[in-house]
């Protein structure tokens, strides 16, 4: 079990190295950010100076060796539209992101694993039969058009919740929340649904599909046979089957939701790390977009291993063959 862990944890930090110069290497194609950060009114001498200043005239390995340097440390350095240190914004937007991640994931898991267990047993009714048709329409529409539709239909025409904000905010120490406003938990809603919408939909068919599969295998077959009641073949036998698939793919959409929570922060003008990272792009705010994207993978990575070692706890099969290795 150890060596698994080590193993795959020197896996992950090879992973976390070569994306972060990947995107430190496309950061110099995007543009100077000494065009945006002064005046038309600059000088060769005034370009030089801030140049110097922000560590833009060193080679680009002694750049990427000071970044991953700062990031180890927490420090991602001076955010060049702001002049504020990057850790301090991240902190700053990271709880309307998270919070928005945490309710759409809640949402996707929790929905998705009951409607796909419900239409995997009533696959035949009626109810299942309409809930597998709308699923399409979370499948198939993109997650823009899902957040635009919902601010027509619930903002404009019915007039229920916001269209963007995030409403009004609590804080707890450095933690500022919207679960303890009304305003803030409307303002959670249409956002959250688009977010998770996809997610949700995703779960919901593999969960069935592979329940499906499962509830024709010989040992529930023979489960029946017993005479066992169909509460317990269905969730005891059935769905206890199915985690190993549905593990991978919860796991991925997680990722998932906080990494392209950009679109839908978009779309709602929520003020999270997400608008935060757009806004960089346009003004070329290099130290921002780079932590950005390095948090995005610590996260994804993390869940990866999280779902290896869940693979570990949960198939007797992968405890044999880390034996056999």
């Amino acid at each position: 079990m150890f060596a698994y862990i080590v193993r795959r944890m020197f896996q992950s930090v090879i992973v976390l190295l070569v994306v972060g110069l990947v995107a430190f290497s496309m950061f110099r194609f995007v543009g100077d950010p000494i065009d945006n950060m002064l005046g038309q009114e600059r000088t060769q001498a005034d370009i030089d100076r801030l140049r110097t200043e922000l560590g833009l005239d060193q080679p680009f390995p002694v750049q990427y060796f000071k970044f991953l340097k700062g990031a180890v440390q927490g420090d991602f350095g001076v955010s060049y539209r702001q002049g504020r240190p990057v850790s301090t914004i991240l902190i700053e937007r990271a709880p309307a992101t998270l919070e928005l991640a945490f309710v759409s994931g809640f949402l996707a898991i929790t929905m998705g694993i009951a409607l796909g267990v419900f239409t995997a047993i009533r696959r035949q009714g009626i109810a299942a039969n309409v809930i597998m048709t709308v699923s399409l329409l979370g499948v198939s529409l993109p997650t823009f058009l899902i957040g635009i539709l919902l601010i027509y239909v619930f903002s404009i025409e019915l007039g229920w919740l916001p269209s963007f904000g995030r409403g009004e905010t609590v804080k707890i120490g450095n933690w500022s929340t919207g679960f303890l406003t009304a305003s803030g938990l409307k303002a959670l809603i249409l956002p959250a649904i688009t977010l998770g919408l996809y997610q949700m939909t995703l779960i919901m068919r593999l969960v069935r599909s592979e329940m499906l599969e499962v509830m024709r295998a010989d040992y529930v077959r023979f489960a029946r046979a017993r005479g066992l009641s169909d509460r317990v073949i269905n969730f005891r036998h059935a769905l206890k089957n199915t985690l190993v698939p549905v593990i991978t793919i919860t796991g991925l959409q997680l990722g998932s939701i906080i990494a392209f929570a950009i679109i839908t922060e978009t779309v709602f003008q929520w003020p999270g790390v997400g608008l935060l990272f757009i806004n960089a792009i346009q003004f070329v705010d290099i130290p921002v977009m780079a932590a950005y994207l390095m948090l995005i993978s610590v996260m994804f990575v993390t869940i990866n291993l999280i779902v290896d070692l869940l693979y570990y706890a949960i198939d007797p099969r992968m405890r044999v063959d880390a034996r056999a290795t």
